[in-house]
């Protein structure tokens, strides 16, 4: 796992899809064995067909969990993410759509108790981002919907997810290294994740008294199809290479760190916490 193979310059249309990445990210989790940490619980993860938010699906269906995967429109992605949750004896729920609207992220919600029964776990994970380094390039649409995905709809889907989820649920927001630190070339993408930090410390805060733990998830550069369809082929060439460890992370590295906020076993004395798997960077921020 990780091992670093030549990237070369390539580029696809937004959203992007796993087939056509070179070398093809390692996000199926395929020598991960579960040890029912989460076993008949119910998970709902935005942005779950590919990525991160596969890995993390896939190693919830290993440790026992049934899986609703909110995605955009990469139907080849989801189905196949699908395929491996059920592979590992666990339900999966597919469920397209953009959830930058507030109704949607209310609708993925309804379907996951409709079909399921229950809500333990939510990860809020979709995202979107473009890399320019002319802040006056960004339009105020692009601002918008940067906010609408990234930031907005965290809140919206856990808003709806409150009324069903049990005291001692988890909610686990992905926040990035450039939310810490920033980044000049992925501005508003840079703000909205600095916001989702913000949200977490606050979120565990007001949840407290229901036991519902609150944390975040902030990973350096991954390997995942976003990468190639959000940034010039030159960039996607070098990617990661600025990382202490000298490469991008896989997402089958960082999907572990949400299995261990996901179990109460594992991390039940954390709330308002930011993992930050980024590659031996020293306190990033």
């Amino acid at each position: 796992m990780g091992n670093e193979q030549q990237r070369p310059e390539q580029e696809q249309i937004w959203p992007g899809e796993t087939a056509a990445v070179i070398p093809p990210p390692e996000d199926e989790m395929s020598a991960y064995v579960g040890r029912n940490l989460l076993l008949d619980r119910v998970a709902l993860i935005t942005g779950g067909d590919s990525g991160i938010g596969r890995a993390v699906a896939v190693a919830f269906a290993k440790e026992g969990a049934d899986v609703a995967i909110s995605y955009l429109s990469e139907h080849a992605d989801a189905e196949h993410t699908a395929k491996l949750i059920e592979q590992a004896g666990r339900r999966a729920l597919l469920l397209p759509g953009d959830v930058g609207t507030e109704a949607h992220c209310e609708e993925l919600v309804r379907r996951t108790m409709d079909e399921f029964g229950r809500l333990d776990t939510v990860v809020n994970n979709a995202a979107v981002q473009r890399s320019t380094d002319d802040l006056t390039q960004i339009t105020s649409e692009e601002w918008a919907y940067t906010f609408a995905v990234n930031i907005h709809s965290f809140f919206w889907v856990t808003k709806a997810a409150l009324a069903h989820l049990p005291d001692g649920a988890a909610v686990i927001n992905t926040a990035s290294v450039n939310g810490l630190r920033g980044n000049g070339s992925l501005l508003a993408y840079s703000a909205t994740k600095g916001a989702v930090l913000a949200f977490t410390y606050a979120t565990a805060q007001a949840l407290i008294d229901r036991r519902i733990r609150v944390n975040a998830v902030a990973p350096g550069p991954v390997w995942t199809p976003l990468i190639p369809a959000t940034m010039p082929p030159e960039k996607v060439a070098s990617f990661g290479t600025q990382a202490p460890l000298g490469r991008p992370a896989q997402p089958d590295e960082i999907a572990p760190s949400y299995v261990f906020l996901a179990s109460e076993q594992l991390s039940s004395y954390y709330s308002g916490q930011v993992l930050t798997p980024v590659g031996g960077e020293a306190k990033p921020g």
